[in-house]
């Protein structure tokens, strides 16, 4: 069964994308619905520089005046409008995640030498309730990442945001992939805390959490980041009224981890069941390899990894069940990079 739907998920996305308006059109004449809807092209004007996939399989590269119900789709908070990804624990993903995810992804792609940018303003809403808390990436939804289209297919920038069950707080953190040199497969992620913690702090078992993070994000708490790649350096800023505003710099064409002994002990903890000597990064890094930035929601937590409550895969009972993530973003870019610091 499940070998039979990645195959057929292809010609389903497809009919879904294209028969998108035709459907809402004839439920408008139908129910003689005369307010004409929103889209989140209408909120966010560069959706003609993305193509999406939803957290049910449905993949559309023509998102000006698209919307699905459920996944993709404008809400009012009762001042603003914001376009919301929501996407449940278990669905189906893309052939290279277990993950589920509504998520942009760029058409236009680059290298790190010729750069680009990316800003989000958002609010996460929900992260998943369930799921095992010694796994770095429970209870976590991915709000903005750079993505390589070749190679080993690698993340130089996935930003995080996770909270804990019972907590009001939760913590924003970024983390970098190393593009391991060779065929190599022990691939790492190296996370660096924003607000809150990062990735590698976790439960003392699968419902002990750590003490809820004093400097952390409340879930519908406003936050921006910037991401600018510029001459092969990823520059980051996030912000929030509540802190301070925090940089980071991060060289994609030059490696902090081309041997064994610059391996940090972070890494070395987070991984240390599954590393069994390990990768070390190709001392170019992702210089000349070609990347693309997403933005949207794409769920970190899933049965497989993070025991995840995934109820058969049924969707509505995830999504009435805490098994699900959701964020909304108010506003967002994707260009030209811009000289840092101006």
């Amino acid at each position: 069964m499940k070998k039979s739907l990645i195959i057929i998920v292809p010609v389903f996305i497809v009919f879904s994308c294209k028969n998108n308006s035709k459907i809402e059109s004839k439920a408008f004449k139908k129910n003689e619905i005369k307010e004409q809807v929103k889209y989140p092209s209408d909120v966010i004007p560069f959706m003609d520089k993305w193509k999406i996939l939803l957290g049910d399989g449905t993949y559309c590269d023509s998102l000006v005046n698209f919307q699905k119900d459920d996944f993709f789709y404008v809400e009012n908070d009762g001042n603003t409008d914001w376009v919301v990804y929501k996407t449940p624990n278990s669905g189906i993903t893309s052939r290279t995640s277990s993950n589920t995810r509504t998520e942009l992804g760029e058409k236009k792609h680059w290298i790190p030498e010729e750069g680009g940018k990316l800003t989000g303003t958002l609010k996460v809403q929900h992260v998943s309730t369930t799921g095992d808390a010694r796994v770095s990436s429970s209870h976590s939804v991915v709000v903005g990442q750079i993505h390589s289209d070749e190679g080993h297919e690698n993340e130089p920038l996935k930003i995080f945001y996770k909270k804990f069950p019972g907590h009001t707080k939760g913590s924003v953190f970024w983390n970098y992939e190393i593009n391991t040199k060779g065929d190599n497969i022990g691939r790492f992620d190296y996370s660096t805390a924003v607000w809150g913690y990062n990735f590698s702090d976790v439960g003392s078992s699968p419902t002990e959490y750590p003490k809820e993070p004093e400097d952390g994000i409340a879930l519908g708490e406003e936050f921006s980041y910037e991401v600018n790649v510029y001459n092969g350096i990823m520059y980051l800023t996030f912000t929030n009224k509540n802190h301070k505003t925090v940089q980071f710099t991060k060289s994609l064409i030059k490696s902090e981890f081309a041997s064994r002994e610059d391996i940090p002990e972070q890494v070395l903890k987070v991984y240390a069941n599954r590393d069994k000597g390990g990768g070390v990064e190709r001392e170019m890094a992702y210089a000349g390899e070609i990347q693309y930035f997403k933005q949207g929601a794409y769920n970190q937590a899933n049965g497989k990894s993070t025991k995840s409550e995934i109820y058969g895969g049924d969707i509505a009972k995830q999504y009435a069940n805490g098994s699900y993530a959701e964020v909304w973003f108010k506003e967002a870019t994707v260009g030209e990079n811009t000289i840092p610091n101006q």
